[in-house]
């Protein structure tokens, strides 16, 4: 009896729960909060969907920038009745998954996916590069719970190019401008760029789209922003609440490149999700991470660090593509990638190598403003490869405290200090080319007051003359000096285009006087 009462109970309790939950919306647990399935993974588009079907794909629930992800565990997911599901093995497969944006279904987005779709070979360049650093990308997208869709963005950017370099002076994978490279912590010295640098650059790049998406609100308000600048976006948004316009991104009034710019990346998304819709083919990768960061304990040139892990210098840039110098500094690089099963190669050559110093490069710090001849000629170099290894141009000067690239000796022990190797710079100056100009001396003048017209040291006016510094010239006496060929040509008639006829405006070529040795320091 005791045995049939409690078995009563229990299916009480049992329909009693059952109807707690009636009436909430699917995927939602008792709680009231969406469950893990429908709150983190989208729906797949099948293989056969055409594009405008994907456009019409209801919006995932929108993604909190900055939200911790918080992975349920196989434990945990038996635990609360949670069905656990394979992760998949192509990388493809998993970024589409994670799909969360809204979609874009405008003649803008079908005149970009017959771009793409019109130039196979374009497409298969970029999506082969892609392979070496969309693991990393998707797997910090799914950490901070972002959209995956954002893991395409550097096609739009760069073509995954990380030495892509635009007119306007934009770098990398995710084209980080200088300022804002130095806004999001991406040091730029002269011997590593972070804009160009894979984890780095990402790094920063999500930090900046989860701060354009806090700004917002609007994930294709956030990628206009951060194309076109948040300031710019705001004004714009700002001028339509005004004027009692809507708001949204379809709504501003934006530049030809930003209205093309989701439009874009809303093409490429269509054809990830559906390549044969569009007749594209996707290489094959596998979801699985493709490098592994080793730590660098010496300074290593870069030739040499490709052979200690077996690989070809070209493949090794491309996953270090920071290292734009001969040398990797350890001490403002600290790691470097390396495919992932030459990580181990690298490490065991690394620590067996006997065969003198790592790195036959070092940095010279230029004591004094010079000319690259001088500077050579101090590090023991050729002028040429001295101009060559630190990309000199003609006709320029190096200033005082630039850092320079310069053969290392057998018996320098020490590697290049913190500072240098972190915020090295190179300085350059426009070398000034001097003529021997003569000019009439006032009444009352003297070498002084000859050097402050002109901008001379007066020990040179003095020394081009065989006068003392404190000599007086009688008014219209011939005076010597050396002046830069632009301020000589400045001083000629405008409105003859020639010299004036006074003796005291010609240039002159003659040689200077014998013994006139400051006239030679001066020249040089």
């Amino acid at each position: 009896m005791k045995l049939y009462t409690i078995a009563c109970a229990a299916a009480l309790l049992w329909l009693g729960g059952c109807a707690s939950t009636t009436g909430l919306p699917a995927g939602s647990t008792a709680s009231g909060t969406p469950s893990a399935s429908t709150s983190t993974t989208p729906s797949i588009p099948s293989a056969g969907i055409a594009a405008k079907a994907i456009a019409a794909k209801a919006p995932a629930p929108p993604v909190i920038p900055g939200g911790p992800l918080q992975p349920i565990g196989s434990a945990r997911a038996s635990s609360s009745g949670v069905a656990a599901t394979a992760p998949p093995a192509e990388l493809w497969d998993r970024i589409r998954r994670g799909f969360a944006m809204p979609n874009l279904d405008t003649d803008l987005v079908r005149s970009q996916e017959q771009w793409y779709s019109s130039r196979p070979d374009y497409i298969a360049r970029m999506t082969d590069r892609s392979r070496k650093y969309l693991f990393h990308i998707v797997e910090e997208l799914e950490r901070r719970n972002m959209p995956t869709e954002l893991a395409l963005l550097p096609f739009i950017e760069s073509a995954f190019n990380p030495q892509a370099v635009s007119t306007a002076k934009a770098a990398g994978m995710w084209q980080f401008m200088p300022a804002t490279g130095k806004a999001f912590d991406l040091r730029q010295s002269a011997f590593r760029d972070d804009r160009r640098d894979v984890l780095a650059s990402t790094r920063a790049a999500l930090d900046y789209l989860q701060k354009l998406y806090g700004m917002f609100g609007d994930w294709h308000l956030a990628l206009a922003a951060y194309n076109w600048g948040e300031g710019s976006v705001g004004r714009a948004i700002a001028k339509n609440q005004r004027a009692g316009l809507a708001t949204g991104y379809l709504d501003l009034n934006m530049p030809g490149e930003t209205r093309n710019y989701v439009p874009k990346l809303q093409a490429v998304k269509n054809i990830v999700a559906n390549p044969p819709a569009f007749r594209a083919e996707l290489p094959l990768i596998e979801n699985h991470p493709y490098f592994q960061s080793v730590t660098v304990t010496r300074d290593i040139d870069v030739a040499l660090a490709a052979k200690l892990a077996d690989v070809p210098v070209e493949d090794f840039r491309a996953l270090n593509p920071f290292a734009n110098r001969p040398v990797i500094l350890a001490a403002g690089s600290q790691q470097i990638l390396l495919p992932w099963d030459n990580a181990t190669v690298f490490q065991r050559n690394f620590e067996a190598y006997n065969q003198g110093q790592y790195a036959s490069w070092t940095v010279w710090t230029a004591p004094s403003t010079m000319n690259a001849a001088d500077a050579a000629r101090r590090v023991g170099m050729s002028e040429a490869d001295f101009r060559a290894i630190n990309n000199i141009p003609p006709r320029m000067l190096i200033k005082t405290g630039s850092a320079m690239l310069a053969p290392r000796s057998a018996k320098m022990a020490d590697d290049v200090a913190v500072h240098i190797a972190e915020s090295g710079q190179v300085s350059l100056a426009p070398e000034i080319v001097t003529r021997r100009t003569t000019v009439k001396a006032r009444k009352g003048e003297s070498v002084a007051s000859i050097a402050r017209r002109y901008k001379l040291p007066a020990a040179d006016v003095a020394s081009w003359n065989e006068v003392s510094a404190k000599a007086a010239f009688k008014a219209g006496e011939q005076v010597v000096v050396f002046l830069p060929v632009l301020a000589a040509a400045s001083r000629r008639s405008p409105a003859s285009g020639h010299a004036g006829a006074s003796s005291a405006r010609k240039l002159s070529s003659h040689p200077v006087k014998r013994g006139g040795t400051p006239s030679k320091r001066h020249r040089r």
